[in-house]
């Protein structure tokens, strides 16, 4: 059979073959960042297995636990209690971070990431929109911990609000130059940290028990309330020294092989944590009598006094080891605040100068931003208010915050559970609602033990962002990035105006 009497097709006339035709060439792609060569994407994911655990030590224990003794013993030796319970749940929810992590296909942002995932793109951005408050804020109540003991290191006797606030501007901004500089010198820096802080507390937490006076740990509800009240001024802290257990899930992108890494990082970190926490926070309120813990807002200077009395050195070595463990916990926070803006911005749920990243993968508009606001937030509180006021007030804001995105977590998690998208493995699976079950209400108790007040100017700062999400959705749609809800017009003749009346 010849050429000619085969049926024609396209780009063929006859016995001939023309050429093919070239397909349209695509629309110019928009303007952005530089492409990162193979050896930045490789600093990018500088935090090996060690450095990400560091970092989740680093981000649980800063100056919180130099000032959690003092706040626990308002409500009395009842606070060793809650924050044992307090620890339990955060391993639960280490766990948790893992097995999310592992299934999750895109865990950059971590919690964020984890709502997005199951529920869509508002329930990803709420839960941002909370995590990435309370991540600059926890800044402002870790740097207002961290003042106390520079006060103390350099004998600063009632300074006044400004000087405070002065002080607070190096241990915000110094943490944000070294972010500034790129992950890996991050990283290096935080290593270095918890490395300088975790060796003396663990010498609090052993030797310091060598000389714990029972008459010092005082009642076991101080509050001078119910037993209820004295678990909520216990519970709030004890959280708030515990937020940094999904550090590793949140900055997933910057973890080499996150799928495995993220979840041990997370246990061993914060399991490493919980036993120092305990041990350490007991031991204090055992050396230091108890009315004298809850007028002080720097309780190791006068731990350490009573482990080496008419010893001037004992006290500012202590402050000065909790001023590099302020400095190392802001180090990851910023981070922390950093990656949280910058993956709901690349989602394009967010402004997306938060997006924009230098040659290294720095988001660089995240870190100055993040740094700012908790700037400006320390400049309203010492205006307004001094002392151990301003670091509870910030501690409460911020737990009720992070509650909300490790609710939404939890139940991300028990939706893929129960519903048919995975084979039941028996005990494997009881074992993981458990886990998804009890982090449920954790989250939930928690909320609850803070408190009406600090519940409600929660909400007032979600109802804010929301405000913010009507107009980033609006874009959305513009773009064609989000579906448009379909209206009837008014006048449509589909829909009458009236019902028909009988006759």
């Amino acid at each position: 059979m010849s050429l000619s009497s085969d049926p024609l097709v396209p780009g063929q006339v006859g016995p001939h073959v023309a050429p093919p035709v070239p397909p349209p060439a695509p629309p110019p792609a928009p303007p952005s960042d530089p492409p990162m060569s193979a050896r930045n994407r490789d600093k990018a994911r500088a935090m090996g297995l060690t450095s990400a655990t560091g970092l989740v030590v680093g981000s649980i224990v800063g100056t919180g636990v130099f000032t959690m003794p003092a706040v626990l013993a308002g409500a009395g030796t009842m606070g060793i209690v809650v924050l044992g319970v307090i620890a339990v749940g955060a391993m639960l929810l280490a766990v948790l971070f893992g097995q999310l992590s592992k299934r999750v296909p895109n865990s950059d942002g971590g919690l964020y990431a984890y709502s997005r995932h199951e529920f869509g793109d508002f329930a990803g951005y709420l839960v941002g929109w909370c995590y990435w408050i309370q991540a600059w804020a926890g800044n402002a109540a870790i740097v207002s911990s961290w003042v106390f003991y520079v006060d103390a290191l350099f004998k600063l006797n009632n300074p006044s609000g400004m000087e405070n606030w002065g002080i607070a501007l190096i241990g915000l901004w110094v943490p944000a130059a070294v972010n500034l500089a790129g992950v890996r010198q991050m990283a290096w820096f935080q290593n270095v940290t918890v490395v300088l802080k975790f060796l003396p507390l663990l010498f609090v937490g052993v030797v310091g028990w060598f000389f714990v006076r029972s008459a010092d740990f005082g009642p076991f509800n101080a509050s001078g309330g119910s037993l209820y009240s004295g678990i909520g001024i216990a519970a709030g802290v004890a959280l708030f020294s515990f937020i940094g257990v999904e550090a590793a899930a949140v900055t997933a992108k910057r973890v080499r092989n996150p799928r495995r890494n993220v979840g041990r990082a997370s246990l061993i970190g914060t399991a490493a944590s919980a036993v120092l926490y305990v041990l350490v926070t007991a031991a204090v309120m055992g050396l230091v009598a108890q009315r004298t813990l809850v007028r002080t807002g720097a309780p190791f200077v006068n731990a350490f006094d009573a482990i080496f009395p008419h010893s001037a050195w004992a006290g500012q070595f202590i402050a000065a080891v909790a001023v590099v463990s302020g400095i190392g916990a802001l180090n990851g926070w910023t981070l922390i605040v950093t990656e949280t803006s910058r993956a709901i911005a690349q989602d394009d749920l967010f402004p997306r100068p938060f997006a924009w990243t230098d040659r290294s993968g720095t988001a660089w508009f995240g870190i100055v931003v993040g740094t700012v606001l908790p700037s400006l937030l320390m400049l309203g509180r010492y205006n307004a208010s001094s002392g151990l006021t301003v670091f509870t007030y910030l501690v409460d804001l911020t737990v009720v915050t992070v509650a909300i995105p490790y609710f939404m977590s939890a139940i991300a998690q028990l939706t893929y559970l129960v519903s048919r998208r995975r084979r039941v493995q028996g005990w494997a699976l009881a074992r993981d609602l458990m886990v998804a079950g009890i982090s449920v209400l954790f989250s939930m108790w928690v909320t609850f033990a803070s408190g009406y007040q600090v519940v409600y100017q929660a909400l007032v700062v979600i109802l804010a962002g929301l405000i913010l999400y009507a107009f980033l959705n609006a874009r959305r749609q513009r773009l064609g990035k989000a579906g448009e809800p379909v209206d009837i017009p008014p006048d449509d003749p589909s829909k009458p105006d009236e019902l028909p009346t009988a006759a």
